[in-house]
């Protein structure tokens, strides 16, 4: 008998050592939650593009097809390509590594691999270090992937 009452108070004390306790209301308003200013977004790039978009048109699956962006340099001073990043990974980029002065011209190579017949549309980021910060531009390209004789041969 005494160890059941031993067991009772033990069970009480355990139980009582867990249970929620409620907070206390407090008539001061919460501390406010400081949130960082997320980063500048890069500004647009002012360098004039010959042309932003290019339509391949139909092109023969397997056959990979590729555009030369080309731009001028019309800042008054010398800027960089510092990163081109394509869209996806059917598409690679090359472009002009050495710094263009005023008035020169850079180039943007895109080669998209043709390896399903469907319609496309695929684009590629520049960045450039335009007026000490970075500058961003979208280039895109689009077409249709056709299938060609030789893979219509196949299927039969």
């Amino acid at each position: 008998m005494k160890s059941i009452k031993l067991s009772i108070i033990a069970l009480f004390i355990a139980s009582a050592s867990f249970a929620q306790v409620k907070e206390a209301k407090s008539d001061k308003a919460p501390a406010p939650i400081a949130v960082p200013a997320p980063p500048p977004a890069p500004k647009q790039s002012v360098v004039k593009w010959d042309q932003e978009m290019h339509d391949f048109g139909d092109i023969p699956k397997g056959i990979p097809a590729s555009y030369e962006f080309t731009f001028t340099n019309n800042t008054k001073e010398t800027i960089l390509i510092t990163s081109v990043k394509p869209a996806c990974g059917c598409t690679a980029a090359n472009y002009t590594k050495t710094p263009i002065k005023p008035g020169e011209k850079g180039t943007v190579e895109a080669t998209f691999n043709a390896a399903s017949v469907a319609p496309f549309q695929k684009s590629v980021t520049v960045m450039t270090n335009e007026g000490g910060t970075e500058a961003i531009k979208t280039l895109s390209f689009k077409g249709k992937v056709i299938e060609t004789a030789t893979d219509a041969d196949k299927k039969s």
